[in-house]
């Protein structure tokens, strides 16, 4: 029990010490020319899920969350939604329309409902903040099986 209290101590004070460095570091330039998108999935698919996303990303390199590199950052799936002018400047949420891929992935298998659903690429920064300017795919629309 006292070892449970103290990893969420620490957990706790993590959180803490992260939020300062995200508000002295709001975002992060992106090269000219930076480009993210879908390898395997065009619009229009029709795909069974799950299914395999793979993503592509030129001009710029992949390095995890935490990893404050020039010229690098993680995917960012965004599903069903679209990211608001606000929402390009600030942390990108975490839940099941915002999926984070912070450990370099640079492919996902994906389960979604069958349906039409839209689907982009959002590259953010070692602190999940997009790029400036942001470095985006065009959003795909697909349709599950």
């Amino acid at each position: 029990m006292r070892l449970a209290k103290l990893a969420a101590a620490a957990i706790v004070l993590a959180a803490c010490l992260w939020q300062p460095a995200i508000a002295q570091n709001p975002v992060t330039p992106s090269p000219k020319g930076a480009k993210v998108y879908f390898i395997n999935l065009k619009n229009g698919d029709t795909v069974t899920s799950p299914f395999l996303v793979q993503f592509g990303l030129s001009g710029m390199g992949v390095a995890p969350v935490g990893v404050d590199t020039a010229n690098t950052g993680h995917h960012h799936l965004i599903i069903d939604t679209k990211l608001s002018p606000e929402e390009l400047k600030a942390p990108i949420a975490a839940d099941a329309k915002h999926v984070h891929y912070g450990g370099g992935q640079t492919e996902a298998t994906v389960t979604l409902p069958p349906g039409q659903h839209t689907l982009q690429l959002v590259l953010g920064n070692w602190s999940h903040i997009p790029h400036d300017p942001p470095v985006m795919s065009e959003a795909v629309t697909i349709t599950v099986k």
